[in-house]
């Protein structure tokens, strides 16, 4: 290697010149705002896209019972489908499902499967795919789909492009739910992920999992008309945020997702790229604390952290403002039902004093962050000490290891940093985390509340609009004040991309647009 260039974690080449030159392009013109969708030409086939992305590891896999984070996601969605997708204004469209009906009651659906789909291997989409794909994220398996599932309690096949599900109990969110971007469809008695098969617009290339991915796009015309324009694709991880966006000014990748807030305006003034903004729908950055084990267990303990951080501090300085207050659940301020009324964790020294003074708590409380868990983690946590500090709680940061944070870290320490992703409705968003104590997968702060668990499901089905936002008032409100949470921040999801991308929307859901860009754009 020459002496003069530098190797990043993902493989990137980076001159000491271009990084020169990338450091001083951040300062040309215009003003940084909320971009609306991008005006659409005609899209063109060919080129090869260059993604530098955060959010995944070296273990990662394209088991999607496994996956935790984006780039997992963005790689699933290149190689299979789901069966509902989320349209970029939150409605609820078919994908492989092509519609559905449902009976009063919300227990009784029929999906109608799209007809003459086939997989890479050449089979052609049926009933027992769907099934199958379903049943993966039922009963016996570790999916953190399972939970979302739960209500399901019958799959029966109908014909071969039709499918009837009956619920235990009704739900009006059943499409959403099974948009989950762990339910992909894969043929049926599928169980080798390392050779996907797909019915995706990509073939895999080669994946090495923490470095880089690279796919193919099929020979013949993609079942979706106006999609999968790319020649290839390539996925590079770019855990380093500085990294990622010189990787981007200096032209090595075409986008990059989860821009540093703190350099965001001065990349907003590059002429040859755009920035996406999507204020209060971005990730919720949190301490999570297992109110199962001793001392969280004590919930005056948890309340004096609650008001021992300075929220406010933490979004100013870490955040550079692009992100808005969390008040220790994961309902974002856009979705609908957050109550705009709930009562406020706010940042008070003396009730935090109070508080702990109460729990009777000694000796100091281990944090454990890393930036392998979020960018910025770090330096929130430290916020969190100097804060609690003066409400007399010691907090002992200890940084860990980003590599393998996911898997050896959270849901295994009792406190320790974790983002959460945006979802398409609430219930789809606090069952994910909240629901069925410690059954459900992916409740890190081991949850465990009768009142919150029968309302989940009383409002699955509740028809008249006050009552339901009421329920979910009072579920928001239960979890602010009694789980092991400290949502201190609700970020804007912020991505970056070259001007020659086209077809990058602003989703209701996740960056990228909804991780689907490889999909959906192509270059001018």
């Amino acid at each position: 290697m020459a002496m003069n260039e530098t190797t990043t974690e993902s493989g990137i080449i980076l001159d000491r010149r271009q990084l020169i030159l990338g450091a001083s392009a951040l300062g040309l013109s215009s003003t940084i705002g909320a971009l609306p969708a991008m005006a659409q030409g005609t899209p063109k086939k060919g080129g090869t896209l260059r993604l530098g992305m955060e959010g995944g590891s070296p273990s990662d896999s394209l088991d999607p019972r496994t996956y935790a984070d984006s780039i997992p996601i963005a790689m699933s969605l290149m190689l299979w489908n789901n069966l509902v997708e989320v349209a970029d204004n939150g409605d609820a469209t078919g994908e492989l499902f092509e519609n559905w009906t449902v009976k009063p009651g919300a227990t009784d659906w029929t999906f109608n499967i799209r007809k003459g789909i086939t997989f890479t291997s050449g089979k052609t989409l049926d009933a027992d795919d769907v099934i199958y794909s379903i049943n993966l994220h039922r009963g016996e398996t570790k999916s953190p789909a399972k939970a979302l599932m739960a209500g399901i309690s019958d799959i029966k096949k109908v014909s071969p492009t039709q499918i009837q599900i009956l619920m235990s109990a009704g739900n009006v969110d059943l499409p959403y739910n099974l948009s989950d971007y762990h339910i992909i469809v894969v043929p049926n008695g599928y169980t080798d992920f390392a050779k996907p098969d797909g019915t995706g617009a990509f073939t895999l290339e080669e994946f090495q999992p923490g470095v880089r991915a690279t796919f193919k796009r099929k020979a013949g015309n993609y079942w979706k008309p106006n999609r999968g324009h790319f020649e290839r694709v390539e996925l590079r991880y770019i855990g380093d945020a500085a990294t990622r966006t010189q990787a981007l000014v200096t032209g090595q990748v075409d986008a990059i997702n989860r821009v540093d807030p703190k350099t965001a305006a001065l990349l907003a003034k590059n002429k040859n790229l755009k920035l996406s903004r999507t204020p209060g729908a971005g990730n919720r950055f949190a301490f999570v604390a297992q109110t199962s084990k001793d001392p969280y267990a004590n919930k005056d303990l948890m309340l004096a952290m609650k008001h021992g951080i300075d929220r406010k501090k933490i979004v100013d300085n870490v955040f550079s403002g692009y992100a808005s207050v969390g008040n220790d659940h994961t309902v974002g301020t856009k979705m609908k039902y957050f109550d705009p009324k709930q009562k406020v964790n706010s940042y008070d020294p003396e009730k935090a004093k109070f508080h702990f003074k109460k729990a009777n708590i000694s000796g100091p409380l281990e944090l454990q962050v890393s930036e392998g868990a979020f960018t910025g983690a770090t330096d929130s946590a430290v916020i969190f000490q100097e804060s609690a500090k003066k409400a007399g709680i010691n907090v002992e940061v200890k940084r860990v290891s980003g590599d393998g944070y996911w898997d050896n870290v959270w849901l295994k320490q009792p406190f320790c940093a974790v983002y959460w992703g945006n979802r398409p409705t609430i219930d789809n968003q606090l069952t994910s985390t909240f629901a069925g104590n410690r059954t459900n997968t992916w409740n890190d702060t081991h949850f465990d509340n009768d009142e919150f668990d029968k309302l989940i499901v009383a409002a699955r089905v509740e028809l008249d609009q006050k009552k339901r936002a009421d329920m979910y008032a009072k579920m928001q409100e239960l979890i602010s004040q009694n789980s092991g949470m400290v949502c201190f921040a609700i970020q804007d999801y912020l991505d970056a991309h070259s001007t020659k991308l086209q077809g990058l929307t602003i989703s209701a859901r996740y960056d990228l647009g909804d991780q689907r860009i490889a999909e959906k754009g192509w270059f001018a």
